[in-house]
């Protein structure tokens, strides 16, 4: 784990390392060195680190993602030097996100460092996978931009905190089918408020909502670099009274309640990632509507619990909107649809799976 000085964010809680869950793990504070001389001065120290602890572990899994700070990939370069079998795991397509991202940085000198460093991260990347026996890719869309790569077996896995419970109960599922078939479209959107995630065309849909007479109720949760900027384009647009930027929500519990509350998930992701907040969203019996992808496409093959329009196409995204909000007999359709998606969305599944597979292909 890569060790910070300073305060810890508020939103993080701390690491209670008694109790029984825990008495069989080490956590090892490595250097966050995201800049190209602190990483270079502690490549071999660190490397040093990763060289002590691969022989005392039976099976290795390397989350990767960067290029200078990227410790999970020397980990994976030490254990392909001590001829060791080990499985890569990451989130997102890190080098094409940096890619897609860079043209909106504010900063002329994070433009550029971007757009130098993105094709390097992406040969690393490429190179970890060639060397993996086994790909664990979060996310359809995850897999198919690195599964191609891979030199072992490639799989889909979920890295999600839902437990059973957290799926809607027949209760709640009662009060939003009621709340569909006679109140304001209720759209909600839950996480960072960044480039990647489209919050511009997120209020481009609102306004155009609003411009052609549809009665709504939106919130986004969650901070982000661009949440000064959305509210200030709210209030520009006149739509304070219906467009609400609480921002960061600490209690996920809160978190739930909203997404069961609401109509709809609306999101409009830019880059090639697989964010959890979809799966959140299915198991809440909120229907996604947003940009089509591989990731969004495969959660909703089975039963259809969503609307997918092409990606950066606004206009056809808030029509979309429109149809569902004056057609409530699909809309409620499509909430009972997102939760049979979401049925087989739980933690104890998802890691059991997870470990059953690096136990396979990694012995």
């Amino acid at each position: 784990m890569p060790h910070e000085e300073g305060p810890a964010p508020e939103s993080w809680e701390l690491l209670s390392t008694s109790g029984a869950e825990l008495d069989r793990v080490e956590i090892v504070a490595i250097p966050s060195a995201f800049r190209p001389d602190r990483f270079l001065r502690m490549y071999r120290a660190t490397r040093a680190v990763w060289r002590e602890h691969i022989p005392r572990a039976r099976y290795l899994s390397f989350a990767i993602g960067g290029l200078f700070g990227d410790w999970g990939a020397v980990g994976a370069i030490e254990a392909h030097a001590q001829n060791r079998s080990f499985a890569i795991w990451t989130d997102r397509v890190e080098s094409q996100v940096v890619r897609r991202t860079a043209r909106s940085n504010a900063l002329l000198r994070r433009r550029i460092r971007d757009s130098l460093i993105w094709k390097p991260m992406e040969l690393l990347e490429r190179s970890m996978i060639r060397r993996a026996d086994l790909g664990l890719f979060h996310g359809r869309e995850t897999f198919d931009a690195y599964a191609p790569y891979c030199g072992g077996h490639s799989e889909v896995v979920h890295d999600i905190h839902i437990s059973g419970a957290d799926h809607i109960g027949t209760q709640h599922m009662s009060v939003k089918l009621r709340s569909i078939e006679s109140d304001p479209l209720q759209i909600v959107y839950v996480g960072r408020a960044d480039p990647m995630k489209g919050p511009q065309d997120w209020l481009t849909c609102l306004e155009t909502l609003d411009r052609i007479g549809i009665d709504f109720q939106a919130v986004w949760l969650g901070e982000g670099s661009e949440r000064k900027a959305m509210i200030r384009q709210v209030i520009k647009a006149g739509l304070s009274a219906k467009i609400s930027l609480p921002g960061h929500v600490k209690d996920h519990e809160d978190i739930l309640s909203s997404l069961r509350r609401s109509h709809v998930f609306l999101f409009c992701h830019k880059t090639p990632e697989s964010p959890r907040n979809l799966i959140e969203s299915l198991v809440s019996a909120t229907p996604i509507v947003g940009y089509k992808s591989a990731y969004p496409a495969d959660l909703i093959s089975d039963h259809g619990g969503g609307v997918l329009t092409p990606r950066s196409d606004t206009s056809a995204l808030a029509d979309e909107l429109a149809k569902l909000a004056n057609n409530r007999v699909r809309l409620a359709d499509l909430a009972h649809r997102a939760r049979a998606d979401g049925a087989s969305f739980e933690d104890q599944r998802v890691f059991e799976h997870r470990s059953d597979v690096i136990k396979h292909y990694l012995s």
